[in-house]
């Protein structure tokens, strides 16, 4: 029995070497009917330039040739995970055999894509979920847990459960593991069939290729275990994605991709991932509702409408008159702090717009309700504020900018190759660098776990460094490195989670804000490792074990964040 069509005389694999620049231009083009539909020709230069600074050409290279198949007897057989009808559910069960069934694991906690889209609220209680391929369940499970409703569907574990559309479908580690490209590319076009608001897929990366044995075949690997693995590229799957369902798609995290079927709601989580989310002061009475609504004006620049209001509040606010509540807030509010918020929501939505068009702009009308409401109180149009958010992008080009920036910078420690700031002060970035690391983020996915993000100033790449300890260690080591490069979009993975000579980190509090609560404790550990002299050195102090060499000749040794004489033997 058939699940997907004949194979092609020539099949190719869908690699990451697109060009950005080909890429981009294609969506801008198509975006002409929504901000720039009067703009074509401003449009087709900003897509030139933009080829510039990525140094794209504008082809397709890296295409992969299959090798001989493996004897009949050997050959790999896999029916797409589908819902059975009467007439081939025995068939689905022949063909989908005793190989494929190894790659299913078990789980007593989420799979790290399910924990990904439940963060970033793709899934919640309201929402129908369907998890496609789900194995042996484990991810249903706890999302059952959670109240979620979800239904789980396996040609092996689960083939006779009720398969149907969903708000949202999971197909969590499915396709690395189909051997037949024709096969895959069918399997994904039923999955983003039977989302009806978004499709989620995950797959396994090559930088796992070590935990992989097995003998090259088609694109992937045959394990000994007679199971499959084809290994992606992060960008490499958010393209493939792209191409089969034929809508933009937003890379979460390395090796997980959102599919949206409205461009409202792929907007509506660019959204969230970079316009800070309203946050509202509890409000018992209409006192503390005015307060509440005085707080967001002075953090936003602007006074909300009704329906961006939580529920309760709107209601305890509705006896009073529109006039009433402007003479309140103007009466109530700092107005140097309105007019801080003002320029940072400007900044924000700027930000938004750049990224936005970076992953692909919609019309006004796609714009989540908070972002509309920002342009229209903060700029004379939509067009304004698309044409000064598209300069924004441009000045990635710049290097002269982007190292200016960097200097301006008010956090992070600048050194001759690259700015490196920490998570908790990333959004006090200048709103250009704030866009290198979003765009880099959306094309290729940044990884959940990460302490420190690496800006180049020349070459534009984005390396996020992972240090678990950093607030409790006075010198964290570092666990792994995650590197997007923006002109190729190639990723590399690095982890020295069990190298011998870890790198660690030195002056802690030149990585955060100036106002960080832990900054003052880590500077004076600073001043006291200069006055011992630990840092005369410099070359040698960057690994685990040079670092060491040097306190003992020192004569120092750290308890937490206190450097103290080391006792004589």
């Amino acid at each position: 029995m058939p699940f997907a069509p004949a194979a092609e005389p020539r099949v190719r694999s869908v690699v990451a070497a697109e060009g950005h620049a080909q890429l981009l231009g294609r969506r801008l083009v198509m975006d002409e009917r929504g901000c720039h539909r009067n703009d074509s020709a401003d449009t087709h230069r900003l897509a030139c330039q933009l080829g510039k600074f990525t140094g794209c050409t504008g082809g397709r290279a890296g295409n992969l040739s299959f090798r001989k198949p493996l004897r009949p007897d050997r050959r790999l057989t896999y029916a797409a995970p589908r819902p059975p009808s009467s007439t081939d559910e025995a068939d689905m069960q022949q063909s989908w055999n005793s190989d494929r069934r190894r790659t299913a694991i078990g789980r007593s906690s989420l799979s790290v894509p399910a924990r990904q889209a439940l963060a970033d609220r793709q899934l919640n209680t309201d929402r129908t979920i369907l998890d496609y391929g789900c194995g042996r369940g484990g991810d249903v499970a706890s999302l059952q847990r959670l109240d979620c409703k979800i239904t789980g569907w396996d040609p092996y574990y689960s083939s006779s459960a009720q398969v149907a559309p969903s708000d949202v479908v999971l197909l969590t580690y499915v396709l690395n593991i189909i051997e037949d490209p024709v096969e895959r590319r069918q399997t994904l076009k039923e999955a983003w069939r039977l989302a009806t608001s978004v499709l989620i897929v995950s797959a396994r990366l090559t930088w796992e290729r070590s935990k992989v044995r097995g003998q090259e075949y088609g694109d992937g690997l045959l394990t000994s275990r007679q199971t499959f693995q084809h290994l992606f590229s992060p960008d490499e799957l958010r393209i493939y994605v792209e191409e089969v369902t034929g809508t933009r798609c937003i890379s979460a995290a390395p090796g997980i991709v959102y599919a949206f079927k409205d461009d409202s709601a792929r907007l509506g989580y660019l959204a969230h991932r970079i316009v800070p989310d309203a946050e509202w002061l509890a409000s018992a009475d209409t006192t503390s509702a005015i307060a509440s609504l005085v707080d967001y004006v002075e953090r936003r620049g602007r006074p909300p409408r009704a329906d961006e209001m939580p529920r309760p509040m709107a209601e305890q606010l509705a006896h009073l008159k529109p006039s009433e509540l402007k003479r309140l807030i103007r009466d109530s509010a700092n107005a140097e702090k309105v007019s801080e918020g003002a320029k940072r929501t400007t900044l924000n939505t700027l930000l938004f717009l750049a990224v936005e068009l970076f992953n692909g702009r919609g019309p006004f009308s796609s714009l989540p309700l908070g972002v509309q409401l920002d342009v229209r109180s903060f700029f004379t149009s939509y067009k304004e504020a698309c044409r000064r958010s598209d300069r924004l992008l441009l000045k990635l080009r710049d290097n002269t900018y982007i190292r200016g920036a960097m200097n301006a910078s008010s956090v992070g420690k600048i050194t001759p190759t690259a700015l490196y700031v920490h998570r908790r002060a990333i959004d006090r970035m200048p709103t250009v660098l704030r866009l290198y690391e979003h765009c880099a983020s959306v094309a290729a996915g940044r990884p959940p776990e990460w302490t420190i993000a690496k800006l180049k100033h020349q070459g534009r790449a984005i390396s996020w460094l992972d240090y678990p300890e950093f607030d409790k260690d006075p010198h964290p080591r570092i666990t792994s490195s995650y590197l997007v490069d923006l002109k190729t979009l190639e990723t590399s993975h690095m982890s020295y989670a069990n190298s011998a000579n870890r790198p660690l980190l030195h002056r802690k509090h030149e990585f955060l804000a100036p106002d960080d609560p832990d900054a003052p404790r880590y500077r004076r550990l600073t001043e006291s490792e200069l006055r011992a002299g630990l840092y005369e050195n410099p070359h040698l102090i960057g690994t685990e074990n040079g670092w060491e060499a040097e306190l003992i000749r020192c004569g120092r040794m750290l308890r937490g964040h206190r450097l103290v004489r080391r006792p004589e033997d």
